[in-house]
């Protein structure tokens, strides 16, 4: 009895263990994100929705630096279909990473702070990838609503290397020109 004791103490002590470490690797964000050069428009190509982002068509991310250092954020899509009712929310995002640039807090709701990374972003500011922490929710997003397929697949790579869930990843459906932008 008590070799079964101690057999069940040591395997609730394995447990314990493994399930306090972290089975991905650090999360990565870019060296320096010019935030001027951020700013702007950017069309969800994929991501791990949100629960508000569940079913949206033609997601559109917008930001604006603001003289205090914030950035305005209007993200609007379409529900359920392209041109379904068209949904707008504004949170504000909070560079916490002055170094780099690359670490957000993104509040949609006082006081949460939501945890924003930007992973990838190319030279020319057209590409983007921003992700968490949790690998909960991830965003590849782009300045067209169109991305050459092995731009996407590239990225999804990336994303996956990063500890993401591929299977979770789904595309947004975009219009292909004329895609209203919001202003924020």
């Amino acid at each position: 009895m008590l070799k079964l004791r101690n057999q069940l103490c040591g395997l609730a002590a394995l447990l314990a263990c493994t399930a306090c470490h972290d089975v991905n690797p650090p999360l990565t964000t870019v060296a320096q994100v010019d935030l001027p050069r951020f700013m702007g428009s950017w069309y969800v190509i994929a991501n791990i929705p949100t629960r508000i982002e569940r079913n949206a068509h033609n997601a559109v991310e917008t930001y604006r630096l603001r003289s205090d250092g914030t950035i305005d954020t209007t993200f609007t899509f379409n529900k359920s279909a392209a041109d379904g009712p068209l949904k707008t929310y504004r949170p504000r995002g909070f560079v916490l990473d002055q170094g780099s640039n690359a670490v957000w807090g993104m509040q949609f709701l006082w006081p949460i702070k939501a945890d924003y990374r930007i992973m990838y972003l190319d030279a020319d500011y057209t590409q983007t990838v921003v992700g968490r922490t949790a690998r909960d929710y991830v965003w590849i997003m782009s300045r067209t609503p169109q991305l050459p397929e092995a731009d996407f697949e590239r990225l999804r790579a990336l994303v996956v290397s990063q500890g993401y869930d591929a299977a979770s990843l789904q595309r947004v459906p975009q219009r292909a020109a004329n895609v209203p932008v919001a202003k924020p």
